[in-house]
């Protein structure tokens, strides 16, 4: 019998690349920036598996020009904006990701993130590397303290409810907004009534929501207004969810301490970009859950998602369950 025809549009860790090999007749991209628009739907063309990445933008004219064989789509990410959901339900496809797995790595870095800002780390890597470190001083690159201080969550998921885990180690008090989460009593954390009163309240607010059509730009400059003007900002969620124009504004003038980034819109950020002339703002390269054995795990786990799709079986996790109701009902 021979093997199903799938295409993975990027090189993935081993232990999960093996998986996929092992099962299917496997075409893999081979370059380090992800297939052009054009290539992709060639690539597609009589697959019925295909493992995408965040950066491959997977909607109806994708899904079409691969053909009605398609069974699965398998996403290396546990965000899934990239792909058109209701366009793959519709045609009764499944589509993986991959939660969980990166939960731990994700909120390690996010609260170094929240750390080096407010303590000014890389400024202060950047000022001895120019010589510019001549004696001590008490008043040279002075930050933020963290015991004691107000850690406001935007979004109370998996990555929240870590954060606000690793926030007590600090004494911090932990605030979250999250109109659709359950309070956790095994946290000390407190749900408030609506953003407004986060921002008025948090010293450092990290972003941990999905990009939707509710958060899109949903850190604009009114809410950079409403934070205190010691406050650090914290994004690992998603580029589009902030005004990076608003961003720079609040942070050139001082409005706000200090900012942190893991995304940004677009990717990479264009080195002409205002954020990369500032000094209290820090931009990684979309690396929070580049941990060794989380890379691993997500392999695995999206490479799990697409044989489980290829044998018909149900995805060990499926963003659109329904699926399965229609072709019962089929």
């Amino acid at each position: 019998m021979p093997k199903p025809k799938v295409f993975v549009t990027r090189i993935i860790r081993d232990k999960g690349l093996d998986l996929v090999k092992d099962f299917c007749a496997t075409e893999i991209w081979p370059g380090e920036l992800p297939p052009s628009r054009e290539v992709l739907i060639e690539k597609v063309r009589g697959v019925e598996g295909l493992l995408c990445l965040l950066t491959d933008k997977i909607d109806a004219e994708v899904l079409d020009a691969a053909g009605p064989q398609l069974k699965v789509v398998s996403n290396h990410a546990v965000g899934f904006d990239n792909i058109v959901v209701p366009a793959a339900s519709a045609r009764g496809i499944p589509v993986g990701n991959t939660p969980g797995i990166l939960t731990d790595a994700t909120a390690d870095f996010a609260f170094g993130l929240l750390m080096a800002a407010a303590r000014r780390i890389p400024e202060a890597e950047r000022y001895l590397r120019a010589g510019q470190w001549v004696t001590w001083g008490p008043s040279i690159l002075l930050g933020m303290d963290m015991v004691g201080k107000t850690l406001g969550l935007v979004g109370f998921g998996r990555i929240g409810r870590a954060m606000a885990k690793r926030a007590s180690g600090f004494d911090m008090r932990v605030i979250y907004f999250d109109p659709s989460a359950a309070p956790d009593p095994a946290l000390n954390a407190r749900p408030v009534d609506s953003l407004d009163e986060l921002l008025r309240q948090a010293d450092f607010v990290s972003l941990h929501t999905p990009l939707t059509s509710a958060t899109q730009r949903l850190a604009n400059a009114d809410f950079f207004a409403r934070m205190k003007p010691n406050a650090v900002f914290i994004n690992t969620s998603r580029g589009p969810v902030v005004d990076q124009d608003a961003l720079y504004q609040a942070l050139k003038n001082k409005q706000i301490f200090a900012a942190a980034l893991d995304v940004t819109d677009p990717e990479p950020l264009p080195l002409d970009s205002p954020l990369l002339t500032l000094e209290n703002c820090i931009i990684a390269p979309h690396i929070a859950s580049a941990s060794e054995k989380t890379r691993d795990d997500m392999a695995v786990l999206a490479a799990n998602n697409l044989i489980a799709g290829l044998k018909g079986e149900p995805l060990p996790h499926c963003v659109n369950p329904e699926v399965y109701e229609q072709k019962g009902k089929a």
